[in-house]
């Protein structure tokens, strides 16, 4: 009897293998796309389309704040000008509800774009930390070419759908590249791990009340931060991170079809890293942004 080749061998064996297993991970993850790694060593621990892009939405204004951070300077003070709060109203956006002549420090500021997701306060910081907005964006994309976001570009300041409706694309493995630098600031990691943000009225400007849109906060235990996104053509989007024992995670989801989905998503990824076996169950309200 002839002996086949082992090459068709081979080849029957492969033809004939039962199917392999798919990848383990969290169930009923809804949003497109989905990535979760290790805080500290940047491991990937679950993905789903990590490398595709859609536009990030509000997640944006966490570039605006590490470009600020890295310039330093906080305690600067900066005047709102009308074109600041104009810019917010024509465009529909989330404001923090500036006003034209008050006079805020850069730190305080952080507050109102990080946490009521305010584009009147990106548009502020923006200009008071370049000539024009327009330099600051380009500042944006050169620090996210130093990050090695090879699959993000930004458009303005924000995340709005302008110029046009699919302005400031990224992906989720480039928002957690993003979401570690920006953690490395003690400045950053105080701000967005804050759920209401009081500013005591004084001469400079009036009184302010920020709370956060990131409703994992105080909803899932250990969550820190740290932002959340929306517009028609991004979705329900989210950049998050939570600590539990010595173990930071963080993760970004893109693409959700509901605000309540996107916390349940991160939920779902958050407790498959940490190995939990009882799910998180949230209590969070619906957030705008």
């Amino acid at each position: 009897m002839r002996t086949l080749p082992v090459c068709l061998l081979l080849i029957a064996a492969l033809l004939t293998a039962p199917p392999a297993a798919a990848e383990a991970g969290p169930a009923g993850v809804g949003s497109r796309t989905a990535y979760l790694t290790d805080a500290a060593s940047g491991g990937t621990r679950w993905a789903r389309g990590a490398d595709t892009a859609y536009p990030a939405a509000s997640i944006t204004k966490v570039m605006t704040a590490l470009v600020v951070l890295r310039a330093g300077g906080l305690d600067r003070v900066v005047t709102i000008e009308q074109k600041h709060v104009d810019y917010a109203v024509r465009h529909g956006a989330t404001s923090a509800g500036l006003r034209a002549g008050e006079r805020l420090t850069a730190r305080e500021l952080l507050y109102a774009l990080l946490l009521p997701s305010g584009a009147d306060a990106a548009y502020a910081l923006a200009e008071a930390y370049a000539p024009t907005w327009q330099d600051f964006v380009a500042e944006m994309n050169a620090t996210a070419a130093s990050l090695g976001m090879t699959r993000t570009r930004y458009d303005n300041v924000d995340g709005l759908p302008y110029p046009t409706r699919d302005a400031d694309p990224s992906t989720p493995r480039d928002l957690v590249r993003l979401g570690r630098a920006a953690l490395r600031y003690a400045a950053f990691r105080r701000t967005v791990r804050t759920r209401v943000r009081t500013l005591p009225g004084r001469g400079a400007h009036r009184a302010h009340t920020w709370t956060n849109t990131n409703r994992l906060l105080g909803a899932y235990r250990g969550a820190t931060g740290i932002k959340t996104g929306y517009t028609g053509a991004a979705g329900y989007c989210l950049l998050f991170t939570a600590r539990r024992g010595r173990r930071t995670l963080i993760g970004a989801t893109l693409g959700g079809a509901t605000s309540a989905g996107r916390f349940a998503d991160a939920a779902r990824l958050l407790d498959w890293g940490f190995g939990v076996t009882s799910p998180s169950r949230l209590r969070t309200t619906e957030s705008r942004d």
